[in-house]
Formats: structure tokens, C-alpha cells, sequence
């Protein structure tokens, strides 16, 4: 475990404290115990000394000029353990246990001797002359009835001292030691027992941090550490709840982003994207992860887009403005608000798509245009054979039956025009019922190549048709097919010049029946290519002869109505080729209405 856990950040200080009391204690208890000894030992050897004193008083007292006391000193020596001297009171060594007499000074200046004659008890710590070492001096007076006749001095060798202390040292140290250890091991066991809660409290959090938001740690006391215990526990189901709410309105949000028909982008105050959702990555032409983080200008790369922006976060109102991206890009309406509750400076950008509007709208321009051009010629027609009748054609029986026949062939113009219209109406809202049923799909195509070869015939055309035998049935209302086939039949002899080509071939692609009609004639510029199919279109007028323009729109909602599909293709100059798509029909269909 590192030494900066929370249990050695704990226990580290205390056995340091302790460590610290305790050597201060055990010097403390050394220099109390040396002073001690010390002064029991010399108060032992006072005791001895006056002993020795008391019982030599005598002699001492009637002591005549050559009488010495080496063997008294010896004698006590050998008793007590220790060094015994005897001296004058004028510092004359008369007696020494230990050492030749004769040969030692004067001891008169002797701190011991001095304490002793003036105090009454002298006591000393110094390196002896005569012997060469330190040793400890106890001196006291020998007294008689007529005064101080000497004085009585025990001593003992310092380093006997030093060992008695140094025992004692040893001891307190050991004891030291042991109390050192037990507090130590202490302090380690209280730390761990104060850590061990926080270590499972932390990988709790651990398990929390990396997702895990159900771990959670059961209170094991009643102390401040299982209260933080129990805190937590609730922070943890409050953030559990917290959190799943976040994330349920989070999917939520991030569900209406992804399927929404706008585009959704949010900048920054620098103008670098942060969210953008699908519509938008559509709408811009790009990838959302691509943008992510890059600026507007990079995600949108249009001056009039970036511009919208800079007015909006430099105002700090909503913009609005309707903006073609690009040449052929979608017309959009871009809507620019600042986000006031979000980060200063951070904008909204809504991106509606009114791409398929204005094209609803120029087809809806171009149907009422149409229609009035339509209208407009059988109508004038009209108008002016009633004139030309009311002007006196009446009275001209042969001229007046022709303009009556003009006039039917107007009225029969604008009755197939409102004919057709009503039936493609009809056929838009689903109120022309289909009789689906598996038909072959010759019975659709051959009654109308036969019904159009005198056309082709009469305008030079070779008509020839691809008709593989053993084709699988289609499901179809087998009329509605023939006149399908029968518009772009005659659309293809109408729009092929004269020596052309015009051939019908079916085939099976998966589960369709594929039909297509190909001509070798003016074919169709590739700007009114898809807009063929709309009502009214003509994609040359002045090649379109007569007709309405109405019958590639019909052809389109009957094979739409069958589940199929239709479309061209053309190159100008070298004709065009449309397809329609038919399904197969299964083993169990029958007829049925749809």
C-alpha cells in the first residue's frame, strides 16, 4: 500500500508523536535515573563513610606523629567494595586502600575534603591523580568531642558507575522500545480501521465514475464514517435518477433531432458547429461527424448562410431569410436565433427545406398556365366561328355546316381535355377502381401495337416488338395497361420523324414484368426530363402537335396505382425510352378490385 494512503497519512503522524514523547521520555527517565542512582549511591557511600568515620574516631583522635592507618583502610576497603582514604585535617593522606601512601599529594584542596571540613559532606566527580581514571569521591569529617580530627573518604571507579547507569539506560530504552511498538501498532490499527471505510467508499466512487451507478457501499458503523456512508448513498440514487432522466430526455431529444424534417445547427460564440442532426447534414450536403467541431463556414460554404449567422450574433435578434444553396441546391428558409440561456454568443440555425413547396408551386404555376393555354385556343376557335355566323355565315347553308363542324371538333377538343382531367383526378384520389388479376402480358401490349400499327404505318415507321415466349403472369387490370401502353406508344410515333424506329420489348426483371418503348427520334432535353410526367407538360411545344399533355400523367398514377414503377430516358437527337414496371402475379391471386 503507498505511504500515501489515507492509513499512513493518519498513523504516520502519531507514531511519530509517539516516537518523539517517548525518546524524550526515555532521556528524560535516563538523566532522571543516573541523577538518582547517583545520589543513592552517594548517600550509600556518606553512610559508609561515616562508618568508617565513627568507628576510627578513636584512633584517629589519639593518634601519635608515625602512626599510619593503611591496613584500617584496607581492611574497610575490602568490606565496603570500594577505595578508602584517610586524611588529616591539615590533608596528610594517612591511610589509602588502593595506592602506595607515600606517594600521594597533599589532599587538602581536594573538593570533597574542602565540602567535607566546611559542610559537613563533600561529594565529587573527577579524574583521580594518583590512579589515572575518573571515579566518584564521597568525603565526610571524623569528629570527636574535641573537633574534627580527620576526614573519612570513600570512592569508586566511574566506569562501575557508568555500567550500573548504563544497565539502567539499557532498560528504560527497551522499555521505551516496547511502548514505542505496541503504540505504533496501535496507531497502524486504528488508522487502517479509520481507512478501511474510506478505501471502500473510494472504489465505490471508482465503480460510480466508470458507469457502474447501482454500486453502492452498506453503512458498517454508526460513526461520522457511516454517516458519510449513508450520505453517499442517497447522492448516488438521487445522481442514478438524476442521470436516467438526463439520458431519457437526452434519446428523446436526440430522437426528434434525428427525425426531424428541419434542419437543426447550433454554433458557438466562434462560429464552430456543435450539434447538427441529419435534415441539416442533407440539406448542407455533408456528413454530420465530418462537421462536428469544424466552423459554419467549412459545414455550410455559403456566404449568404455564414452572413445570416454573423447578423444574428452581432445583433443579437432573430434572423430570417430564404437562401438558394448553391446552383442546383435546395431552396431553404434559414432561421437564425440566439441561444439566451445557453453559452453567450451561441446561435440556433433552422434550416427549413421549401425545396418540393416551390416546385408544388411551379407546378401549380405551370398547371393553371397550361390550362389556359389549353383552353384558351378551342375557346378562341369557338368565339370566333360564332362570330363569323352571327356575321351572315347563317344565310350560307355550306359555309355555315362547315363552321357547325369546326365548332363540334372544338367542343369534342375541350370535352376529351375535361375528360381527361376528370379521370386523372379520379385516378389521383384512387376513386377509379382497379380489377387486379394474373393476365399475360401480351393481352396488355398486342391489342394496342395493333390498334397503333396503321399510325406508324402512315407516318413511315417501322414498328417491331420483343415479345419472349412463356413470360410469367403479371397482376394487372389488363384495360387500364392497354391504354398505358397505348400513350407511349403513340408518344413514341408522334415525336419520331419519318424512316424511324419504333420498338416494344418486355422483359422480367425479379419480381416485375418490365415493359419499355424505345423511339430513335427527337428525344428529350435533359432539363424537362423530369418533369415529363406532370400535367400538362409539353416538353416540345412545337413539336408536341396536338394533345393535351395529360397522358404521360395518367400513364404514371395507373402503373403507380398497379404498385409499379415508370420512368424515361433520353439523349436529344437520338430518342427516348420509357419503362413501366408491372408485379408478378402469385400462385393464389385472383381477381380482385383495388
Amino acid at each position: 500500500m503507498s505511504i500515501r494512503g489515507v492509513r499512513w497519512r493518519i498513523a504516520l503522524p502519531y507514531i511519530g508523536l509517539i516516537v518523539v514523547a517517548m525518546a524524550s521520555l526515555g532521556l528524560y527517565l535516563s538523566s532522571f535515573v543516573r541523577r538518582v542512582y547517583l545520589d543513592s549511591l552517594e548517600q550509600q557511600m556518606a553512610a559508609e563513610a561515616r562508618q568508617v568515620a565513627d568507628v576510627l574516631a578513636p584512633r584517629l583522635a589519639t593518634r601519635q606523629p608515625d602512626t599510619w592507618f593503611d591496613a584500617d583502610a584496607r581492611r574497610y576497603a575490602d568490606l565496603l567494595g570500594a577505595r578508602v582514604t584517610l586524611i588529616a585535617p591539615d590533608g596528610l593522606v594517612l591511610g589509602e586502600s588502593h595506592e602506595e601512601r607515600a606517594l600521594m599529594d597533599n589532599h587538602l584542596l581536594r573538593p570533597e575534603v574542602q565540602a567535607a571540613l566546611t559542610k559537613g559532606l563533600g561529594s565529587s566527580i573527577r579524574r583521580s591523580r594518583t590512579v589515572g581514571y575518573e571515579m566518584l569521591y564521597v568525603a565526610v569529617p571524623v569528629t570527636t568531642q574535641d573537633g574534627v580530627v580527620g576526614v573519612a573518604r570513600v570512592a569508586l571507579p566511574l566506569d562501575q558507575v557508568a555500567r550500573s547507569i548504563n544497565h539502567l539506560r539499557t532498560s528504560v530504552l527497551l522499555a521505551t522500545l516496547v511502548a514505542v511498538a505496541l503504540a505504533a501498532g496501535l496507531a497502524l490499527l486504528i488508522a487502517e480501521r479509520t481507512a478501511r471505510p474510506v478505501r471502500r467508499l473510494t472504489a465505490v466512487v471508482e465503480r460510480m465514475a466508470a458507469g457502474d451507478l447501482d454500486a453502492r457501499l452498506l453503512p458498517a458503523s454508526r460513526d461520522e464514517v457511516g454517516t458519510l456512508t449513508r450520505a453517499f448513498n442517497q447522492l448516488g440514487a438521487q445522481l442514478k435518477t438524476t442521470i436516467t432522466t438526463l439520458s431519457a430526455e437526452r434519446s428523446r431529444l436526440e430522437g426528434v433531432l434525428e427525425h426531424m424534417a428541419d434542419g437543426v445547427v447550433i454554433t458557438d460564440a466562434t462560429g464552430h458547429v456543435r450539434l447538427v442532426n441529419p435534415a441539416a447534414a442533407r440539406v448542407l450536403g455533408v456528413q454530420p461527424a465530418q462537421v462536428l467541431g469544424a466552423t459554419l463556414a467549412q459545414a455550410a460554404r455559403d456566404h449568404r448562410l455564414i452572413a445570416l449567422w454573423q447578423r444574428c450574433r452581432d445583433r443579437g435578434e432573430e434572423q430570417v431569410e430564404a437562401v438558394d444553396i448553391g446552383q442546383q441546391g435546395p431552396f431553404v428558409q434559414a432561421i437564425v436565433t440566439p441561444l439566451r440561456d445557453g453559452e453567450p454568443g451561441a446561435c440556433l440555425m433552422i434550416l427549413q427545406d421549401l425545396t418540393r413547396i416551390r416546385r408544388l408551386e411551379t407546378v401549380r404555376r405551370d398547371f393553371i398556365s397550361n390550362i389556359s393555354h389549353e383552353l384558351r385556343t378551342p375557346l378562341a376557335a369557338l368565339k370566333a366561328l360564332v362570330d363569323t355566323l352571327r356575321d351572315g355565315a347563317l344565310d350560307d347553308p355550306p359555309a355555315a355546316a362547315r363552321f357547325l363542324d369546326r365548332m363540334e371538333t372544338e367542343v369534342d377538343a375541350l370535352a376529351q381535355i375535361v375528360q381527361e382531367l376528370l379521370e386523372l383526378s379520379r385516378i389521383e384520389s384512387g376513386q377509379v377502381p382497379l380489377r387486379l388479376a394474373p393476365v399475360q402480358v401480351a393481352d396488355a401490349v398486342l391489342p394496342a401495337v395493333e390498334r397503333l400499327a396503321p399510325l406508324a404505318e402512315r407516318a413511315g415507321l417501322a414498328l417491331e416488338m420483343a415479345l419472349p415466349d412463356a413470360l410469367p403472369p403479371a397482376l394487372a387490370d389488363v384495360e387500364r395497361i392497354q391504354q398505358v401502353v397505348g400513350n407511349l406508344l403513340h408518344n413514341a410515333i408522334k415525336f419520331t420523324p419519318q424512316g424511324g424506329h419504333v420498338r416494344i420489348t418486355v422483359g422480367v426483371q425479379g419480381r416485375h414484368v418490365v415493359v419499355s418503348v424505345a423511339d430513335d427520334g427527337v428525344g428529350i432535353p435533359a432539363d424537362d426530363l423530369p418533369r415529363i410526367f406532370e400535367r400538362f407538360y409539353k416538353a416540345d411545344r412545337a413539336r408536341s402537335g396536338g394533345g393535351t399533355g395529360l397522358g404521360l400523367a395518367i400513364a404514371k398514377h395507373i402503373v403507380q396505382a398497379h404498385g409499379g414503377q415508370i420512368w424515361a430516358e433520353s439523349t436529344e437527337g437520338r430518342g427516348s425510352t420509357f419503362y413501366f414496371s408491372l408485379p408478378l402475379a402469385d400462385e393464389d391471386d385472383t381477381e380482385r378490385e383495388a
